[in-house]
């Protein structure tokens, strides 16, 4: 399975890289959300991870270009944000999971499990 992490946090995106590979994914990884439209788009993931907060391109405007490139695309999002509207936000632009930061490794290979 091929996984693309988009997040500007270098630590957030090993964590989740170091989870992801017990499960055999490919990992790539973009530090922003133009790197990551890029990669989204050149490489076709099974699954995005998308952190909200980051220079340039806000996460949740990665969100709607993403689904609008490809409506059947698999996103979760991954934050530090814990506001009840923030996830109801994600959750009404279709992203198809939400986690909080920091990771919890049963949480994402769970997740992952459940949307594959």
């Amino acid at each position: 399975m091929k996984v693309l992490i988009i997040d500007d946090s270098a630590l957030a995106r090993r964590m989740l890289k170091r989870i992801l590979e017990k499960e055999d994914c490919e990992i790539i990884e973009a530090k922003d959300g133009a790197e990551g439209l890029e990669k989204f788009y050149l490489e076709k993931p099974d699954i995005t991870f998308l952190d909200l907060t980051m220079e340039g391109i806000p996460g949740i405007d990665v969100l709607v270009k993403i689904k609008e490139l490809e409506p059947s695309a698999k996103v979760i999002v991954a934050t530090a944000d814990i506001q009840r509207f923030t996830k109801e936000e994600v959750e009404r632009l279709k992203a198809d999971g939400f986690i909080n930061k920091p990771f919890k490794e049963e949480e994402i290979l769970s997740l992952v499990k459940n949307i594959t």
